[in-house]
């Protein structure tokens, strides 16, 4: 017990989630335990492989939600509770390409809570200058940052330097990952020549499909500041569940006044 509560301090230390899911009430007693880790890989048992089968699916919707729930099993010997004790780590916003729409998101993330990281391989646009509130940047290229980085549930990803060589290497990575949020900022036509440079090194439909692109809810913005408003807007339907419009809607046509 002694080496979960352990594990439990030193992942919310170093600010990774984690679950622990604890069999409460039951016919087969209580107090075992498992954690359960947000890639859905386990430690320890909640001492039978079908309760250890319907924590390691049902942990995610709580962790998801960053809740922790008990949640009653019926069975013919009678009803088991198993408690989700969800421990989140904290909302990472990543923005590749420290742009001028960079800016206003960095700052607009930092009010609503997410740590930010911008990072660009040209210094003149990663700079404390221009981002005076952003918890880290990193001058270097993406795939070299991403060498390292920790892409998980917690984690947002705006790409937005509209050059491909600098931005394919970001989304390339990240759609291999179980992340949160992963948007790219060029109109339709742009996006679907992304998308086929992608499918030519390998990228699947589904890992492409988890893009949104064009970039943030469509509310018309028209200068950084919105499109900025657009994009946190977006990220913040992510994180609560909320369903956007499909990523390969036909485009909409305003319609005249």
């Amino acid at each position: 017990m002694s080496d979960f509560l352990a594990e439990v301090r030193r992942r919310v230390e170093a600010e990774e989630a984690v679950v622990v899911a604890t069999i409460v009430a039951g016919p087969a007693g209580v107090g075992n335990r498992m954690l359960i880790y947000p890639d859905g890989t386990t430690r320890g048992s909640l001492g039978g492989a079908d309760f250890d089968a319907r924590a390691a699916a049902d942990y995610r919707p709580q962790l998801l939600k960053a809740e922790s729930k008990t949640i009653e099993y019926p069975g013919d010997d009678g009803e088991t509770l198993i408690f989700y004790d969800v421990y989140p780590s904290p909302d990472r916003l990543l923005v590749f390409g420290g742009v001028h729409v960079a800016v206003p998101l960095v700052e607009l993330a930092k009010v609503v809570g997410f740590r930010t990281t911008v990072i660009d391989a040209r210094g003149q646009w990663a700079n404390r200058d221009r981002f005076p509130k952003a918890d880290e940047i990193y001058v270097g290229y993406a795939d070299d940052f991403l060498a390292t980085a920790r892409l998980d549930l917690s984690t947002y990803i705006v790409v937005l330097t509209h050059d491909p060589k600098l931005d394919d290497p970001a989304i390339l990575e990240a759609i291999k990952h179980d992340v949160r949020y992963i948007g790219a900022i060029g109109s339709r036509r742009t996006h679907a020549g992304r998308i086929e440079r992608l499918k030519g090194v390998g990228a699947t439909d589904d890992q492409l499909a988890k893009i949104h692109a064009p970039i943030g809810l469509d509310i018309r913005a028209r200068n950084p500041e919105e499109i900025a408003v657009s994009v946190l807007a977006e990220m913040i339907a992510a994180k609560n569940g909320v369903q956007t419009l499909a990523r390969h809607a036909p485009q909409r046509v305003a319609t005249p006044a």
